[in-house]
């Protein structure tokens, strides 16, 4: 297995149907069905912005997962303190190959990221039902901060 960054928006546009597709299932009253196509356009534009990484895992110089990362920068305010922190976007790992330590050797690489960088905290978020993802990020060691609740208003 091998980690590199890329800057292959088309390889990117193709794993993210992985991820994608949870979403879309979890909350398909929010997010469209994956488009290929469309979301090669919108990775074409945003792997080439400041501040982000695209880390590509490869087995046997197979596609098979990425990591979208960006070092934020948050200033401070009357409210808050400012700091700085690696945010993990997304983690997309193809489905014949989750739970085969894929996503855990992609945080490792996302935690030698941050300490190259003199950066103390990563952050991230992923949607609540998906129990896959938060008991991956409770055994990385992620502690919940904040809670993003909804209310659905009837017309």
């Amino acid at each position: 297995m091998k980690i590199n960054e890329t800057k292959d928006y088309k390889i990117i546009g193709m794993l993210n149907k992985h991820v994608h597709t949870i979403h879309a299932n979890l909350a398909p009253e929010l997010v469209k069905p994956y488009d290929k196509e469309n979301m090669t356009e919108f990775f074409k534009d945003v792997i080439t912005k400041d501040k982000m990484t695209f880390l590509l895992v490869e087995e046997d110089d197979e596609p098979i997962g990425y990591a979208w990362i960006e070092e934020k920068e948050y200033a401070e305010n009357i409210f808050k303190k400012g700091y700085k922190s690696l945010y993990v976007h997304q983690i997309s790992i193809n489905d014949k190959k989750r739970s085969s330590g894929y996503g855990t050797k992609l945080m490792e690489e996302i935690y030698q990221i941050a300490r190259s960088k003199g950066l103390k905290r990563i952050e991230l978020d992923y949607w609540s039902d998906n129990e896959k993802a938060k008991k991956f990020y409770e055994k990385q060691g992620f502690e919940k901060h904040r809670e993003f609740v909804y209310k659905n208003i009837e017309e």
